[in-house]
Parts: C-alpha cells; structure tokens; sequence
C-alpha cells in the first residue's frame, strides 16, 4: 500500500507516518515545513528507505497534482493545517488559506486520481471543535450540528464542507474523521502539555487560562494513528467516524497531574503546583468537547490502547529525555509566550 500523508512532519503526521512504516507501508510525506514541523520527528522513517518527503505547501497545486501524478497513492491522509486556535485568534488569514484553499487544492488535483485508481481514498482529518462546545453533558456524535466558534474551528468546518461537496458532486472517494485533543511525544510546545512540561522543569509560571474549568476528552497520538488507518482500510465511503478516548479531564487537572509527575521526576523543583498560575482567559474558550466513538469502536472495532494515566506519565517522560528536539525550538521560533491575546 501507497500513502501520501500531508503534513508529515507534525505531530498527527508524525505519528501517524511512523505506525503506517511499521506495518510495511510506502509513505510519501507532504510538508511545507513551517513553524510546527519538525524533521527529527520522522528521522528513523526516512532512513528505512519507506518514506521520502516533499516539501511544499497544499496550496502549491503545481506541486501537489505532480506528486499524486507521480505516486500514484491508495491513500491520501490529508492532516496539513494550521491547528492552534491561539494563532487563529491572532492571526487568522493563514488558517483561511492552508485549511480551507489548500484542502481545495488537494481535492482537485485529487480527482483525476480518484477516477483511474479503484480501491482509492481520501482520508480529510478534522477535530471535534468544528461542533462548538458543549455543557456538563451529552458528546459529539457523527450527527452533530457544526458550530464553530473559533477562526481554526471555522476554517477547519470548511475544509469539512468542502470534503462533503466534493463527495458528491465529483464521486471523491473520501472519509472525514474528527478526532479530540492529542497527547503524546513530538507536540510542539505551544500546545497545552509540552507548554506545561517545560515551563515547570525552567521554573517558570504554568499558565492555566481563567480558573481552567474547561473539559477537553484526551486521545493519545499513537491510537489516533491506529485509528486513521483502521478507518482507511476499512471505513465505508462517504462516512464520518468520530475518534475519541472518553478521557475527560478539566485543563487544571491536566496541569496538576502534569505538576505531580514532574515532582517525581525533578524532584529539585517541587512542588511544582506552586508554580500554576492563573491568567485572563481565551476570547470564546470553548467549554467543553466530548467525544462519542461508539460507532468507529461497534463497526471497525477500534478500540485506544493507552490509558490516560500511563500515556500522559510517558510523554512527560519524553520531553525530559528529549531536550535536543524541543531545545533548539525554545531558541528560535517559540520561546513559550502566550499566543492568543487578540479581542
């Protein structure tokens, strides 16, 4: 089996990049290599002769039909997208541009392949924020309306609408996912758990928006992956399978959790939940997502395989064992400052 995965070299990519080589798979990763890519995170892929990289952008449509032309993939994962709703709010034109006109370029230059190659698919990752927020109850189900509320919940809600057109009035043979937050090694530190992880082992404040009451459901990267390609080999055709863990933690528990492990393992610093402090929250911080994956678990019988508890303990593990990945990032183009501010 051939994969052209976009976005490669981020943190779904990369993940997702390292399980499809482990089971024998030829990937083809797409990445324009901006500030959230990384190439250390796909070193071991790209020496085993399984996976090469191109690198350009989605939004290149010369590059992209060359590509399919010349590879001729089963499957298309299509992750590439600016994905943190802080730069969203400070900045959203990228956000317009990459998910919305380069999930466009794709799908285009996607048809002629989707008309010659049988068995061909098209596997549009997107994220349960496009539905909005939710209450103290209920979760997303593949029935839920969309309600974004954020530029990235927006942009991504488009690129889904766009899957869906193309669907039926081209025959793209596609499958959208929307999938909950990620954890696991390789993020960058802008994101939630690595931000905490390295501002608690510098010493330095761990900023918890408002009293952080927000609920977010928790998958690990790695059973995502599993997901995507269980969903590849055998979802059905013009379906949406939602990808959740049903691991709902309040963001001041993440943090707390976050300060109780690096107790144990930088011991120097403790206690580290001295160092939580709260700030002004995100304009229209959504309250809470949840995820229902009944039906990816009852018809493709996918099931996460890493518990909140172990998963998170590891990946805290990781960064404090990986400083040559995250260092040269803190030295050029993200030192830890809050993103976001925009009203």
């Amino acid at each position: 089996m051939k994969a052209l995965v976009t976005g490669a070299a981020g943190f779904i990519g990369s993940a997702l990049c390292k399980e499809l080589v482990a089971r024998g798979w030829q990937v083809t990763g797409f990445d324009a290599l901006t500030y959230a890519a990384h190439l250390g995170s796909l070193e071991p892929e790209l020496s085993t002769g399984r996976m090469r990289l191109i690198r350009d952008s989605i939004c290149n449509a010369w590059a992209v039909s060359s590509a399919l032309s010349d590879l001729q993939p089963d499957v298309i994962f299509h992750l590439a997208a600016e994905s943190h709703v802080d730069r969203s709010i400070d900045g959203p034109e990228t956000f317009l541009d990459t998910n919305i006109h380069g999930t466009f370029t794709l799908l285009q230059a996607s048809r002629e392949l989707a008309r010659r190659r049988p068995g061909f698919r098209f596997v549009h990752v997107s994220t349960d924020e496009v539905f909005g927020e939710l209450g103290l109850t209920g979760r997303f189900t593949e029935a839920s309306a969309y309600a974004p509320r954020s530029p990235y919940a927006a942009s991504k809600a488009a690129s889904d609408h766009l899957v869906r057109a193309w669907r039926h009035s081209f025959r793209m043979p596609a499958i959208i996912t929307n999938c909950c937050n990620n954890f696991g090694p390789r993020q960058f530190p802008e994101k939630l758990i690595p931000l905490m992880v390295l501002k608690a082992l510098q010493g330095k404040p761990m900023p918890v928006y408002g009293e952080g009451e927000q609920v977010r459901d928790w998958l690990h990267v790695e059973d995502h992956a599993r997901a995507l390609i269980t969903i590849a080999e055998h979802g059905l055709v013009g379906e949406t399978y939602l990808v959740g863990a049903g691991q709902e933690r309040r963001n001041i528990d993440m943090v707390r959790a976050i300060a109780a492990i690096m107790d144990d393992r930088h011991p120097a610093g403790a206690p580290h939940a001295r160092l939580i402090t709260h700030v002004e929250d995100r304009p229209g911080h959504d309250f809470r997502y949840a995820i229902d994956a009944s039906r990816l678990r009852s018809e493709l019988g996918w099931a996460p395989q890493v518990d909140f508890e172990t998963g998170l303990a590891a990946t805290v593990d990781w960064y404090l064992d990986n400083r040559d990945w995250w260092q040269p990032i803190l030295d050029g183009t993200y030192q830890g400052e809050r993103l976001g501010l925009a009203t």
